[in-house]
């Protein structure tokens, strides 16, 4: 099998397209923007699933969806400087719950 061979790819053998995914998206001043995520290491990355079985085990049933190529996924984050696209991630941290103040501890009095 001939290698696929990219300028811009460290391992450029491994760079195959995932074909049509179920790419998670949210509402936007435009219609609607897909949904970005963090790598484990922190960079961000686009992400897309092979099922929209396995979107919704991953990020629930209510998480609106579309259908996009990988290159399509991939030309719509590169301008934001976005080159990696995780395809089927098996885990996703929940969202951050809101913070409520902190109540003071009233003071013990020792006798």
């Amino acid at each position: 099998m001939a290698k696929l061979l990219h300028d811009d790819d460290p391992d450029p053998a491994h760079r195959f397209p995932a074909g049509p995914l179920y790419v998670p998206v949210r509402p936007g001043p435009s219609g609607c923007a897909a949904r970005l995520f963090r790598a484990p290491l922190g960079d961000r990355t686009a992400v897309g699933f092979t099922s929209a079985g396995r979107l919704t085990a991953t990020l629930g049933p209510d998480q609106a969806r579309i259908r996009l190529a990988e290159p399509a996924l991939r030309a719509l984050t590169a301008p934001l400087g976005i080159t990696t696209v995780t395809v089927d991630p098996q885990f996703s941290a929940p969202a951050p719950a809101p913070v409520e103040p902190a109540t003071p501890v009233p003071a013990l009095r020792i006798a």
